[in-house]
């Protein structure tokens, strides 16, 4: 069951997300197309690399607090999942959204090889077992994870708003917070660069600044428009 609140963003006190056992029905049902549509990607794309990632049972929010249940995947489930976004499953995942010092938002364009090639978003990824602790997902963990993988920079002791928001549109629902670096943006940016720089292979091209709604970049992720909006709106 999905029962969430569509195309608005509202705030979240707390996440209880619970992984279970046992293989998601979405993708037990689908087993074999979800194969044959890796295959297809894999042959366009031979970077990829079908780990194990969640993929939602069910959602629900009431009263800031946000509940749900997961299986594991593999990450060819998803992408077979998002072709048609059946109900029954849905997709979530977090961002930590970096603000500098002089009020910009930082975020990232997604490298050529990667699955989302040239997409712009805050450094994120999808959930992963290893978010989980007692089986509940820790958000707060994966974002610094995905963060520090990306653009070599740690927000583990970064100020932050203090609590999270949430927005979901077709199928999809990011769990957000703002995080508040003391550096300006060009700063921010070029610790990026030079990260991205050292990488063998990263899997972003670089840092992408957003100084206001009117510099909203093209290749933007379309859930990133409600994001910068709300941001810029003096939330």
């Amino acid at each position: 069951m999905f029962d969430i609140p569509r195309n608005s963003i509202v705030p979240v006190s707390d996440i209880e997300v619970r992984l279970e056992p046992g293989q998601h029905p979405f993708e037990a049902t689908n087993a074999e197309a979800i194969e044959a549509n890796w295959q297809r990607e894999v042959a366009a794309n031979a970077a990829l690399f079908d780990g194990t990632i969640v993929l939602l049972a069910g959602l629900a929010y009431a009263g800031g607090r946000l509940t749900g249940r997961c299986h594991a995947v593999r990450y060819a489930t998803l992408l077979y999942w998002r072709r048609s976004r059946p109900q029954g499953a849905e997709h979530a995942f977090a961002h930590a959204a970096l603000v500098s010092s002089d009020g910009a938002l930082v975020a990232i364009r997604m490298a050529a090889h990667t699955a989302n090639p040239g997409r712009i978003y805050f450094a994120a990824g999808s959930f992963e077992p290893f978010d989980f602790r007692d089986g509940l997902v820790d958000v707060e963990a994966n974002m610094a994870r995905e963060v520090g993988e990306e653009t070599g920079l740690d927000i583990s002791a970064t100020p932050h708003d203090p609590s999270y928001h949430l927005y979901s549109r077709n199928s999809a629902t990011v769990i957000f917070r703002r995080c508040y670096l003391d550096e300006t943006a060009e700063q921010i940016a070029a610790r990026i660069a030079a990260f991205v720089a050292s990488e063998e292979q990263s899997e972003i091209d670089g840092a992408v600044v957003i100084r206001s709604p009117d510099d909203f970049p093209d290749g933007a992720m379309p859930y990133m428009r409600a994001i910068v909006d709300w941001h810029f709106g003096g939330n």
